[in-house]
């Protein structure tokens, strides 16, 4: 049987894309639709006895539900800590492992490494870090900052948190970082020296303005990523002490699988889907605008 130039490009699409187009509907654009639909629905997640309630799930959420609030506040202070330090540290790591340093792949690999393990792995460890490990390097040296009750006090809590997501994903985007200085042309960095610019001035008018597409990428994986951290804190605190350090993802788990009211949990989890979606386009939307081409 012959086809028309037509009829092998549809033939070329079912093949390449259909099967991944089936598993992104089963998987992601599927669920995501009967989370919307449930949303609207007073359900336990279990019975069979789905009551259509309208807009009480919304309703209850912002009259009512102030432990949602204080997670969502909790979310912001984190977003905002773990994505300007997980960017300045990543993009600091990069301008020193491509300068000439003899052990900077091996390095680079090091660095990396943290992203690899699992966030449930990696919060165990850095508990038994916080719990025993500092504790006793405190008893030893006598530092302050290792005697600190690291998971046991709400601010020192939060600030670990940061700690372990800062050391999980700097490395991953100083890859990125890597691959946009690398792509930088020597020249014009070569020229700026030439007419006199100082290091400072070469770091700030030359090659920051050059990696800005790398800052776009990064500033939004790192948002959504915060915005969205649960396995990370689910291991390390649990939300405690006393729901301090709950995370909006933790809310709407608890929600839904624990206290089993799964409207409410989808209703939360459909408004916090739209203010990642709201915060990450802006960011997108002003970075691409100060992006520059050479």
């Amino acid at each position: 049987m012959r086809y028309g130039r037509k009829g092998k490009t549809l033939v070329n699409h079912l093949v390449f894309v259909g099967p991944a187009f089936i598993f992104f509907a089963l998987i992601v654009a599927i669920p995501f639709v009967m989370g919307m639909i449930y949303s609207f629905t007073s359900w336990n997640g279990v019975s069979g006895e789905v009551q259509w309630v309208g807009f009480e799930n919304f309703k209850k959420i912002f009259t009512s539900d102030k432990q949602f609030f204080a997670s969502f506040w909790f979310t912001i202070r984190f977003t905002v800590a773990a994505v300007l330090l997980s960017n300045v540290i990543g993009f600091i790591l990069a301008l020193l492992l491509t300068g000439p340093i003899k052990t900077r792949n091996m390095l680079r690999t090091a660095f990396f490494l943290p992203n690899v393990i699992g966030g449930l792995i990696l919060g165990f460890v850095w508990q038994f870090i916080f719990v025993k490990g500092f504790p006793s390097i405190g008893e030893a040296t006598g530092i302050g900052f290792f005697k600190l009750p690291w998971l046991g006090d709400a601010s020192t809590a939060f600030w670990g948190l940061v700690i372990v997501f800062v050391w999980q994903i700097g490395g991953y985007l100083m890859v990125i970082y890597v691959a946009a200085l690398q792509n930088i042309d020597d020249s014009l960095l070569e020229a700026a020296r030439i007419d006199g610019a100082n290091r400072m001035q070469i770091l700030f008018r030359m090659i920051l303005p050059l990696v800005v597409p790398a800052f776009t990428v990064c500033l939004f994986l790192t948002l959504s990523w915060a915005f969205k951290v649960f396995d990370l804190n689910l291991a390390l605190t649990n939300g405690g002490p006393y729901g301090s350090t709950e995370s909006v993802a933790i809310n709407i788990y608890q929600e839904a699988f624990q206290y089993n009211r799964y409207g409410l949990g989808t209703a939360k989890a459909f408004l916090f889907f739209l203010i990642i979606a709201l915060v990450t386009t802006a960011q997108v939307y002003f970075t691409k605008k100060r992006e520059v081409e050479y």
